[in-house]
């Protein structure tokens, strides 16, 4: 990805997250890979005031590159999950309020709905607790997500995604919220909320590794 159009799509989905309303003011940040570390958003500007002289591009070292601007306090942990999952591309973090009064509870997504194997698991896992910014909740979020899941709440925090690329990175967020908002609303409805077997979620994770536009040699196209 061209270093221009990568500084483009983080101020365009750090833009459209704050818009959308799946993180209110300062909060939230927006990271995407490059062939030598990553670009991401600044600590502490509105998504509204953001231009790419802001964009603040860190080395694979955690070396930030000369800018006026220092990076989201969040940065290690994006970087952290960059040098683990050879996959992700980009990284989504919101603070979404349905998601997030999960996560504020401890409570995981499980499979109430066959989208919640959308991000890879039979569940949504929750990351336990640490201070924001530190080297505990970078391993914390590393040990959660694993080579498995494609995001999780974080304890008392907020909400991780991430995809091969920021559109998709941005909608599994989107995800997030939506089966966090009916999740919540249903444990109002129900004590126990039935939820969808072990070997049904096998099925539907089976059947999505074969989902959507398919190749005439059966690859799966952009």
């Amino acid at each position: 990805m061209a270093i221009s159009q990568a500084v483009k799509q983080v101020i365009e989905l750090a833009q459209r997250m704050s818009r959308e309303g799946l993180s209110a003011g300062r909060s939230g940040n927006i990271s995407i890979r490059t062939t030598d570390g990553m670009y991401i958003t600044p600590t502490g500007v509105a998504a509204s005031e953001l231009n790419a002289s802001k964009i603040v591009k860190v080395q694979q070292d955690g070396q930030v590159a000369d800018t006026s601007w220092l990076p989201s306090s969040e940065w290690l942990f994006h970087l952290r999950l960059y040098a683990a999952r050879s996959d992700v591309q980009c990284i989504v973090h919101t603070h979404s309020s349905y998601a997030t009064s999960l996560a504020c509870a401890n409570l995981p997504i499980p499979a109430f709905h066959y989208m919640v194997a959308a991000l890879g698991g039979d569940k949504i896992p929750c990351a336990p607790y640490a201070l924001f910014g530190t080297e505990e909740l970078a391993n914390h979020i590393i040990e959660t997500i694993g080579q498995e899941y494609h995001g999780c709440l974080m304890q008392h925090h907020g909400v991780i995604a991430c995809a091969q690329s920021p559109q998709l990175a941005y909608e599994r967020a989107e995800l997030i919220e939506e089966l966090a908002q009916c999740y919540f609303q249903l444990r109002s409805l129900h004590k126990n909320v039935p939820l969808l077997t072990q070997k049904q979620m096998s099925e539907v994770l089976d059947k999505f590794g074969h989902y959507g536009q398919q190749t005439r040699h059966g690859a799966s196209s952009p």
